[in-house]
C-alpha cells in the first residue's frame, strides 16, 4: 500500500452550492485520490439519509424530510426484493441507481473526470451513508427505530450495497482503482446508553455489506467513524481495508487498541488519520502541530508493537469529519492545510 502513504482525501460533504467550485477545490487538494462531493446546501436531496434513499422501500422524502411510509408496505417489500434478485447489467437502467437530482457533486465528478488528465489520479472515492445510522435515523409505524426493524435493517443493508455497487459500475470506466466510504457517526457512540446494539450484530451487519463490495476485484472499502467507539468492531471485519478516524479529538482513544490494530496491519491493511479539524478549525491551528500529532501517534503505537514501516506506509488523510455545514471558505482552509500536511508527511 506504498502508493497510498501519505495521500489526502475527503469524507464527502463539502458547504458549496455550485458543484464546479467545489471540484476545482476537490481536485487542487486531493489530486491523487478525488471524491465526489455531497451537496447538502444545494439541495435537500443532497442529504445524507434522502441522497442514498431511492429505491429502498417505504422510505420517502417530504416536507419534513426523509420519512417512512408504511402505506402499501408488503408490495413494495416484494417489489424492493425483485429488484434485488433481478439485477439490471446495465448500470444505466439499475433501480438503485443515485440519479443526477438526488447526487449533482456525482455526475459533475463524472464529467470532470473524463475532461480531465487523469495521470496523477491514483484512486478514484465514493461514499454510502451507512446501514446503522441511516437506520438509526429512521422510524417504523410503530414508532420503532429500523435498526430494530429486522425486515427493514435487513432491507437498508441490502439497498446500501447496491448503492455502493452502483457508484463503481459508473466509475469503473476511468480504469482507475475505487475506495468506497462507508459513513457510520452513530458508532461513534456504540457502547453507550443511546446505542443499544451488540457488537456481533455490527460487525455481521459490516461484513455483509462490505463483502458483497469485495466481490469487485481492486476494490478498497473503508468506514468513516467521527466520534469514540469500540475500535475492534472494525478492526474485526476481514473484509474492511481503511479505518478513517477523528484523530484530531479522539487519537487517544484509538492508541489504547494497539493489540487489535497490529492484526489490522498484518493483513496489510490502513489507517486514515482524520486529522484536520472541521468544526473546531481556526487559524491557530498549523500544520506542524497536526504532523507532529501524527508522528506522536505513530511513536506510542510503534513502542507497544505496531509494525512502525506498516503504520507509515498504510496511512491515509482526511479531515476529521464531512463539512457539508461548514462556509466555503473554511472548507478551503482546510483542505489546503490537509495538502500542506501530506506534503510533510511524504516528504
Amino acid at each position: 500500500m506504498s502508493e497510498l502513504s501519505g495521500l489526502p482525501t475527503g469524507i464527502g460533504s463539502l458547504p458549496h452550492k455550485a458543484t464546479a467550485e467545489a471540484l476545482e477545490l476537490i481536485f487542487k487538494c486531493c489530486p491523487q485520490i478525488p471524491f465526489w462531493p455531497q451537496l447538502p446546501k444545494r439541495d435537500m436531496r443532497e442529504g445524507m439519509l434522502a441522497q442514498f434513499s431511492e429505491g429502498l422501500p417505504c422510505i420517502e422524502i417530504s416536507a419534513a424530510g426523509v420519512v417512512f411510509n408504511p402505506s402499501d408496505k408488503e408490495k413494495k417489500l416484494e417489489e424492493f426484493y425483485a429488484n434485488l434478485i433481478s439485477p439490471e447489467s446495465d448500470y444505466k437502467k439499475d433501480p438503485f441507481k443515485i440519479n443526477q437530482e438526488y447526487a449533482q457533486g456525482l455526475y459533475a465528478f463524472y464529467q470532470r473526470l473524463e475532461g480531465s488528465n487523469l495521470s496523477q489520479v491514483k484512486y478514484i472515492k465514493c461514499h454510502i451513508t451507512g446501514p446503522f445510522t441511516f437506520a438509526a435515523s429512521l422510524k417504523n409505524e410503530k414508532g420503532v427505530a429500523l435498526l430494530h426493524d429486522p425486515v427493514f435493517m435487513q432491507v437498508i443493508i441490502e439497498g446500501l450495497a447496491r448503492k455502493a455497487l452502483w457508484q463503481i459500475k459508473f466509475l469503473e470506466e476511468f480504469g482507475k482503482k475505487i475506495i468506497i466510504f462507508i459513513d457510520e457517526p452513530y458508532l461513534g457512540c456504540f457502547g453507550s446508553a443511546y446505542t443499544p446494539i451488540n457488537k456481533e450484530g455490527v460487525i455481521k451487519g459490516l461484513g455483509n455489506l462490505f463483502q458483497k463490495i469485495k466481490n469487485f476485484t481492486g476494490v478498497l472499502t473503508g468506514i468513516h467513524c467521527c466520534g469514540n467507539t469500540d475500535w475492534s468492531i472494525f478492526t474485526d471485519i476481514p473484509t474492511l481495508d481503511i479505518i478513517n478516524f477523528d484523530a484530531f479529538n479522539y487519537q487517544d482513544k484509538l492508541l489504547l487498541y494497539a493489540d487489535n490494530l497490529k492484526v489490522f496491519f498484518n493483513n496489510d491493511r490502513i489507517l486514515c488519520w482524520g486529522i484536520v479539524p472541521t468544526q473546531e478549525f481556526s487559524d491557530k491551528i498549523t500544520t506542524a502541530a497536526l504532523v507532529k500529532k501524527i508522528n506522536d501517534g505513530i511513536d506510542v503505537l510503534a513502542k507497544k508493537g505496531v509494525d512502525r514501516g506498516k503504520l507509515s506506509g498504510n496511512l491515509l488523510l482526511s479531515p476529521s469529519c464531512g463539512m457539508g455545514t461548514l462556509t466555503p471558505d473554511k472548507a478551503e482552509s482546510i483542505l489546503k492545510t490537509l495538502s500542506e500536511i501530506s506534503e510533510k508527511i511524504r516528504g
